[in-house]
């Protein structure tokens, strides 16, 4: 049976942790007693955060490091081990993303992401069951609801999250068959308001734009958290993902008819000339996807995290309808 600490006992380790929803974890962790250790390409931006939970009493290490590099990865583990005997829970959250029709993308571009999203989850997760199939814990990858259908002018960037889930899934399966103590779960985001937009890859001259509605990054923060001291399979982050997804599921022709008509538009504003993205090289942590929107949250995933509410699966289907309403109704912003 997999028994998982609670997080004021454990040592975290979140990859991509200098900006958005990897900063937004490792701060919650750490207020709830967490030991962190943080990885991710921009050396400055991971020491403010450690820094910042430094100020608040916590305890980080940082390194700085790129996920696509297998060295760099186990560089992370070996700090862990080194700082506190080793750790509890490996969060891989290190992401980028890149807005271009297929045809349109510049292969070189493609192949960074897939090094980042896909191969950065692998290095991630290989390095951390070295550890955690020894002494238990949990690993956390954040995929996405792109990884359950086809998203256009998001297509390398989907792919990537299909492979994260398929790669996660196989995992899981093949340390149940071992009986290894470890809880394996995938994280799956709507649109959450972040940096991503400021620093992503975008070919289609046209201004990138995440659809409505968007999540604040706490929920994902906190079911990441939740994951870390409670064994799941998945959680949706968002109740407006979790209908697409089934939406998807159930009736894929309608649901490909739907997106080709509105998929487009939804992602895509006025033309706008190019700008440096995240890609190659660590992005602008400084800047906001929207200094107005914080996001929302999820009835729907605070709901199918809490099964001791009485009322939680009213809730759970209540709270995804109600994201929906939102996502249809709330006035979108400029």
């Amino acid at each position: 049976m997999i028994r998982l600490k609670p997080l004021a006992e454990q040592t975290i380790v979140i990859t991509g942790a200098s900006s958005g929803i990897g900063r937004v974890t490792a701060l919650a962790a750490a207020r709830r007693g967490a030991r962190l250790v943080l990885t991710g390409r921009d050396e400055a931006a991971l020491r403010d955060v450690a820094e910042t939970i430094a100020t608040r009493g916590g305890t980080a290490r940082h390194v700085a490091g790129d996920v696509a590099r297998r060295e760099d990865v186990e560089a992370v583990a070996a700090l862990a081990t080194d700082a506190f005997g080793g750790f509890d829970t490996w969060v891989n959250n290190a992401g980028v993303a890149m807005f271009s029709r297929l045809d349109e993308t510049v292969e070189e571009d493609a192949r960074r992401l897939f090094d980042t999203n896909f191969w950065g989850t692998v290095h991630g997760s290989l390095t951390a069951l070295k550890t955690l199939k020894a002494t238990g814990g949990a690993l956390v990858n954040v995929g996405s609801i792109a990884g359950d259908f086809g998203v256009p002018v998001q297509g390398m960037y989907s792919a990537s999250k299909h492979a994260v889930r398929a790669f996660t899934d196989t995992l899981r399966i093949e340390l149940e068959t071992e009986g290894a103590p470890v809880s394996v779960t995938l994280v799956k985001p709507a649109a959450v308001a972040t940096p991503i937009i400021a620093n992503v890859g975008n070919t289609t001259g046209r201004e990138a734009k995440l659809p409505q509605p968007h999540y604040a990054p706490e929920e994902v923060a906190h079911a990441i958290l939740y994951a870390a001291e409670h064994p799941q399979r998945d959680i949706y982050v968002g109740g407006t993902g979790r209908l697409m997804s089934l939406f998807a599921q159930a009736a894929p022709h309608l649901a490909d008819k739907v997106s080709a008509r509105f998929g487009e538009d939804a992602q895509l504003g006025a033309p706008a000339d190019g700008h440096a993205d995240n890609l190659h090289t660590p992005g602008d942590h400084a800047a906001k996807h929207d200094p107005a929107d914080t996001g929302r949250r999820s009835l729907y995933t605070r709901a199918t995290l809490d099964p001791n509410s009485p009322v939680a699966a009213a809730t759970a289907a209540s709270g995804a309808l109600f994201d929906l309403a939102l996502s249809i109704l709330a006035p979108r912003r400029k």
